[in-house]
């Protein structure tokens, strides 16, 4: 696992989406259709003004996976991933293969169809978070390393939820759902080239663990040691416990 550091979110979030726009670019070339998996965090706001301000790309032959997907929560939610995706990339750009839950009917139907259609071909590339409690998108500690499935449901920790209200997404965390669709460890680990992001001081422990603790549940990011094309991107802060930070 790579990681970079960088002096603050801003350029972080230019280096990632310079990044993404890079490996887009390569499989519209070679193959004439790039797929990415994206998540929500309140660090992804920036990333995504910043991808969403290529306007050259060829984003009618992009595919946007969803991560995950509150279970419960009405989808014009600020939380909701499908409205944060449409509203700061979607919208912006044009694409028009977005593959995002529609929780409240035919779940079931969605994760099997969306599983089948990620067996087709791995993503190109997959920008995710690593949460406070070392949780790697939805998959929160102690974490499933072993389903083959696409997507399941997880229950969300307290911490999760928590984190959630300190972002200001919720205003306690009695709104925020219990439960969720996740993509799975296994299938993260399918893309060809992920980045995880992590910023401010209150990730510093779980950007540590990630990079220099041994793989276990208890700490679901800890699984990208094994990817060999993951990156770890964070700032000063988030990476001030690291041992070389």
């Amino acid at each position: 696992m790579r990681i970079s550091i960088f002096e603050d979110r801003q350029v972080l979030a230019q280096a990632a989406a310079e990044r993404t726009i890079e490996v887009i670019r390569k499989a519209l070339t070679e193959r004439k259709l790039a797929r990415i998996v994206l998540e929500t965090r309140e660090q992804h706001v920036d990333f995504l003004r910043e991808l969403s301000a290529h306007r050259d790309v060829d984003w009618a032959n992009v595919e946007v996976f969803c991560a995950g997907e509150y279970i419960g929560l009405p989808p014009d939610h600020p939380a909701s991933v499908r409205r944060f995706l449409r509203d700061r990339l979607i919208a912006k750009t044009g694409i028009k293969k977005f593959f995002y839950f529609e929780t409240e009917s035919n779940l079931s139907v969605r994760i099997a169809d969306f599983g089948a259609k990620l067996r087709t071909s791995p993503p190109d590339i997959a920008v995710l978070g690593i949460g406070e409690n070392g949780r790697l998108a939805l998959n929160s500690p102690p974490a499933d390393f072993d389903t083959e499935a696409s997507y399941f449901t997880i229950d969300l920790d307290f911490p999760y939820r928590s984190q959630q209200v300190s972002e200001g997404w919720f205003v306690d965390v009695g709104q925020v759902p219990m439960q969720a669709i996740t993509m799975s460890v296994l299938q993260i680990l399918r893309a060809n080239e992920i980045i995880a992001v992590a910023t401010g001081s209150s990730s510093a422990l779980a950007v540590k663990v990630c990079a220099e603790h041994g793989i276990s549940p208890t700490a679901p990011a800890t699984i990208l040691q094994t990817h060999s094309n993951a990156n770890l991107y964070v700032d000063r802060e988030s990476a001030a416990q690291l041992s070389a930070g």
